[in-house]
């Protein structure tokens, strides 16, 4: 099941890409276009999520803290 929505996905992906990318290809093309930018993109994706999970909740948490600071000056400026 998963080949057959990673197809249906990578047909739209390379749809959606080769008309960005403004590249005239035929249907065979951009369909393996979309099924292997489908498939790397995952990949790097993964990876990234493996590298960066503890560093993307601390950069969370981060921008939770200034965006909470940031508020709290708006409402507390009297002036």
């Amino acid at each position: 099941m998963q080949v057959i929505f990673l197809i249906i996905i990578g047909i739209a992906a390379g749809f959606v890409a080769t008309r960005l990318m403004k590249v005239e290809a035929d249907p065979i093309t951009t369909i393996a276009v979309g099924i292997l930018g489908a498939l790397i993109g995952g990949a790097v994706l993964r990876f990234l999520l493996v590298l960066t999970g503890v560093a993307a909740g601390f950069i969370g948490a981060v921008l939770g803290a200034i965006l909470l600071i940031w508020l709290w000056r708006v409402l507390t400026d009297k002036g």
